[in-house]
């Protein structure tokens, strides 16, 4: 945990791979911690072929059947099939926009919000930005992309700067891609 939040937390990504990982693992994490997703993360990248979209939009019954028999990752059926589903809506996307990265950043204008935090307590479970992500997203047939999931991958890819002020990733993040966003968080 300690290092995921040091060195990938929060660091704005803009590679369509990653962005698909992120996105499958916060899936994956409703209902758990993310310290048990952390820990089946590797079993993750290789039953899920390194999180590649292109090859997970063409899973069959066969492939399902076999990733609910693997024992290193979340045997759940409506998430491994939301994760085939989201592949599929993830290419049309791409299709439409050149990039997913170019499509998400949308919703944060194209620039992390910072927010200023003190206290752990203060950090919301979401924000108008995600509430409009996942309305977008399940309007394009994305599935497990309520809000509070949307919310929580926005922090992890980086389109939000939800490290506390005290922490010193807070000004590294921010100081390293973009400089501070008027009006976000308080």
């Amino acid at each position: 945990m300690q290092q995921y939040h040091d060195t990938e937390w929060g660091v704005p990504v803009h590679d369509d791979l990653k962005h698909f990982e992120f996105m499958v693992l916060d899936a994956f994490q409703a209902g758990l911690s993310w310290a048990i997703i952390l820990r089946k993360r590797e079993s993750f990248r290789k039953a899920l072929d390194d999180f590649d979209f292109r090859k997970i939009a063409v899973y069959d019954a066969g492939k399902v059947a076999s990733l609910l028999q693997d024992p290193g990752i979340i045997r759940n059926r409506l998430k491994i099939e939301a994760t085939i589903n989201n592949a599929r809506a993830f290419l049309k996307i791409i299709d439409e926009s050149g990039s997913f990265d170019h499509y998400i950043w949308q919703f944060t204008s194209g620039r992390p919000l910072v927010n200023r935090w003190k206290e752990l307590k203060q950090i919301p479970a979401s924000a108008p930005e995600s509430d409009a992500m996942s309305r977008d997203l399940k309007k394009r047939g994305f599935r497990f992309v309520g809000s509070t999931i949307c919310y929580a991958y926005m922090q992890a890819a980086g389109l939000v700067n939800d490290h506390l002020i005290s922490c010193f990733r807070h000004q590294e993040i921010m100081g390293a891609y973009h400089p501070f966003h008027p009006g976000a968080g308080g």
